[in-house]
C-alpha cells in the first residue's frame, strides 16, 4: 500500500470525515489524519467509539473493548 498515503479530516464532535475547507473554517473542533501507507509501520494508535466515531482514551478502550476500535495511523 506505500505510495497511497493522504490526509483525512475529521468532525471531533461527531467522528465523521468533513472537507478540508471545513477542517480550515474550524481547526479547534477537527482533526487531520495521515492514513494510508505501510500498515505494519503505523506512527500511533488511536481508540475510536464504534457507535460514534469519537476519539476516546485508551483506558475506555480497555473497560469497553466490544465497543471500541484500535486503529494505527
Amino acid at each position: 500500500m506505500a505510495g497511497n498515503e493522504h490526509e483525512v479530516n475529521r468532525s471531533a464532535k461527531s467522528g465523521r470525515f468533513v472537507k478540508e475547507s471545513t477542517a480550515e473554517r474550524n481547526p479547534r473542533t477537527t482533526t487531520t489524519e495521515q492514513v494510508g501507507g505501510d500498515s505494519k509501520h503505523g506512527d500511533r494508535e488511536v481508540n475510536r467509539s464504534a457507535s460514534t466515531g469519537k476519539f476516546v482514551k485508551e483506558t475506555t478502550a480497555e473497560l469497553h473493548p466490544s465497543t471500541t476500535e484500535t486503529q494505527r495511523l
